[in-house]
């Protein structure tokens, strides 16, 4: 699969991305980034200058919680995690990626 040319996320996936990628548990930065690459087939690359205003955005509207901590090349490095109220907004956002993409299907096959 690294034949494929990385593409750009649809506007406003980002957060889902990151909100989906952290209730598998806590990652730093480089973690989420390198789990999105890798669950997407090698086709959604996240870039540091999207990622982190993404990551504080999304603390601050309380749908993430951080705390510093080693990373496993025993650097420091801050681990975000989702929250209750992160979980039930992923949920609803999870819910409206759904019927997007079953109308999207509906059209594109011509239903």
């Amino acid at each position: 699969m690294g034949t494929r040319q990385p593409r750009e996320l649809l506007p406003g996936t980002l957060d889902l991305l990151v909100l989906r990628t952290l209730e598998r548990g806590p990652a730093h930065g480089y973690a989420i980034m390198d789990a999105i690459w890798n669950a997407s087939g090698e086709l959604f690359r996240v870039e540091e200058g999207a990622l982190y205003p993404a990551l504080h955005r999304l603390e601050l509207n309380g749908w993430l919680a951080s705390e510093w901590g080693a990373s496993e090349a025993k650097r420091r490095a801050k681990y975000y995690s989702l929250t209750e109220s992160g979980r039930k907004h992923l949920a609803r956002e999870r819910a409206d990626w759904d019927r997007i993409t079953l109308g999207m299907r509906r059209i594109l096959e011509g239903a």
